[in-house]
């Protein structure tokens, strides 16, 4: 008699599984159950604490409550200069449309956003913005967009399962049908089936040094696992810098000091004293867009001007501690907790942090589903929407207008079939990746994930050049050879290890992806800043996509999607914005 195949996995099949718990993830699997199909979240972190929760200063929208000239148009307008023309126009306009009417139900939902006396919704000026569009719940937006989509879930009982890492998406024939998972802590490996499958996996933006980001989140897993499931990336080169991030100490060098400090007075000094931004932008100084003060500070510490950390210095000392307290308690707060510096008596040490992914999955705009059949993505996963400098506000106002139309798109497809696709032979194989990294080598992944942010930071930071990005390239490829070498025991402890290698192997594909894309734009535009390029050039009105052929990153060129002839009126008839002053909050 032949012996039965040992199962190494336990199942899980719904209609529509949702990968990422966060906001985008959480809208999408509202949106789908709410058409009454099941539904299944699985995220790695758990699911109060996801990226979503750093999201602090607010949503924007174009209600006109507080500036009644304010409008889609408008808001559109201002998304795409400040995309410096590369984002995707379809959803830029589906985005400056629909706001409105989704910040409206999240706040109904218990977002519970600061209201006007008149009782509409507060909005006020975020940089690079036409007029006042921004509702916010205090300094702590996402976290309350993302509790109120926690109450929402819970009331559909849509199950979430914590500590799920996925490894594969599980495609056959360029059919997406589920994908496979282990728990972090206890091993234990699932295969989820669906119709329809939404990534919402986030950035990459922790394999830079400096990081607004936390440990073991946006490692660029997410971009990883659609290379590998065959579908394409765009823009990867586009990533924005925040100028000010704190730089010691080290477990949560990146972490964000607001904008606000400039805009109440806060002056930039280097380490020799000297008050630097007026060799940058000599008008408005401090208050200066935030890729040139990023670019200013990166400069200053790169040429050897810099403090004792590596940063530079922002000084809002000459204030009084009263000022201070009542204008930046936050920040106040944050650095006597974790430095014991009084920031009313001595500078703050800071340097621009990696910040958002603007590149991303290429998706439909109007459905969000990518080229692989049964695949649909949403938030900063996906690439599009911001070109190549993303508005403050604009990226949880995409979470939600587009996890929506995501969800509904995922739901509709599953409505429509009359028989769920798998394959044996897929989920074999994933199972086989799986065991190959479990094994004893001679490399550690934490010091390698260590070494690949240093070369980020060093070779494809806030202002590159070819020598620096052909150098980095070479790094990266001798970095992907030590994964052949990777130790991994899964122990007691639980099963970080193999976490850990499968996020430096996501995380390696996406630097090398990113870089690729920076040596193909020969030219400074928005966070894209070359010293050997540094003009905007014409030809590069396009966009980079990268596809993974076998085990090689190809990269290609495609021109820009022409404006229709309302569209590119309403940008040309928008003027720069020249005084940011009161326009620089978080």
């Amino acid at each position: 008699m032949k012996a039965a195949k040992v199962i190494k996995h336990s199942t899980h099949i719904s209609n529509v599984l949702v990968i990422g718990s966060g906001g985008s993830g959480l809208r999408a699997a509202i949106e789908a159950k709410k058409t009454g199909v099941e539904v299944t979240v699985i995220g790695k972190r758990l699911k109060e604490d996801v990226h979503t929760v750093l999201a602090a200063g607010g949503i924007n929208a174009a209600f006109g409550n507080v500036d009644p000239e304010d409008s889609w148009k408008q808001h559109f307008a201002d998304t795409m200069i400040e995309g410096y023309g590369l984002s995707e126009p379809r959803m830029v306009e589906l985005m400056a449309k629909e706001a409105p009417e989704l910040v409206t139900e999240i706040d109904a939902w218990g977002a519970n956003f600061a209201k006007l006396e008149n009782g509409k919704m507060d909005q006020r000026f975020f940089g690079a913005h036409t007029h006042r569009r921004t509702c916010y719940s205090g300094d702590y937006t996402g976290r309350s967009i993302l509790m109120a989509l926690i109450k929402k879930t819970k009331a559909l009982k849509i199950p979430i399962h914590d500590s799920q890492y996925v490894t594969e998406l599980l495609v056959h024939n360029n059919i997406c049908f589920g994908a496979m998972t282990f728990n972090i802590q206890s091993g234990e490996r699932s295969v989820f089936l669906a119709d329809s499958i939404i990534l919402a996996a986030g950035g990459h933006t922790r394999i830079w040094r400096k990081s607004s980001s936390r440990r073991n989140e946006n490692t660029g897993d997410g971009f990883y696992l659609g290379l590998k499931a065959g579908c394409t990336l765009t823009d990867m080169e586009l990533v924005q810098f925040h100028p000010t991030g704190m730089v010691i100490p080290e477990e949560i060098a990146g972490a964000l000091v607001t904008e606000a400090v400039r805009g109440e007075g806060g002056y930039l000094v280097n380490g020799k004293g000297e008050r630097f931004m007026k060799n940058y932008d000599a008008e408005r100084l401090e208050l200066s867009t935030r890729d040139r003060v990023a670019m200013a500070n990166y400069t200053e510490i790169i040429e050897g001007r810099g403090t004792p950390n590596g940063g530079v210095y922002l000084d809002i000392s000459h204030q009084s501690k009263e000022f201070i307290i009542e204008k930046l308690p936050r920040m106040y707060r944050q650095f006597l907790d974790t430095l014991m510096i009084d920031i009313s008596k001595t500078p703050m040490e800071v340097s621009p942090t990696a910040h958002y992914s603007m590149g991303g999955i290429v998706v439909n705009p109007d459905d969000h589903a990518t080229n692989i059949e049964g695949l649909y993505a949403a938030g900063e996963v996906t690439g599009g929407l911001h070109g190549a400098n993303r508005l403050g506000g604009n990226s949880l106002a995409e979470i939600l207008i587009f996890g929506k139309r995501a969800g509904a798109a995922a739901a509709e497809r599953s409505l429509n079939m009359d028989v769920q696709y798998r394959s044996r032979e897929i989920i074999a194989k994933a199972h086989e990746k799986i065991d190959a990294f479990i094994k004893n080598g001679s490399e550690v992944a934490r010091p390698l994930q260590r070494e690949l942010r240093n070369i980020m930071w060093e070779h494809c930071g806030v202002v590159r050049s070819e020598d620096k990005l052909q150098e980095g390239i070479q790094k990266i490829y001798a970095l992907k050879e030590s994964l052949k070498n990777l130790d991994v025991r899964p122990d007691s402890e639980g099963f970080e290890d193999l976490m850990l290698a499968f996020d430096l192997e996501g995380s390696i594909m996406s630097a090398e992806a990113t870089i690729l894309g920076a040596i193909a734009r020969k030219e400074s535009r928005g966070a894209h800043q070359r010293d050997d390029y540094k003009e905007t050039n014409v030809a590069f009105d396009a966009n980079f996509k990268i596809k993974l052929n076998n085990t090689a990153l190809e990269v290609t060129k495609e021109k820009l999607k022409p404006l229709s002839k309302e569209l590119d009126a309403i940008v040309k008839d928008t003027k720069e914005i020249i005084d940011f002053n009161g326009m620089l909050l978080e």
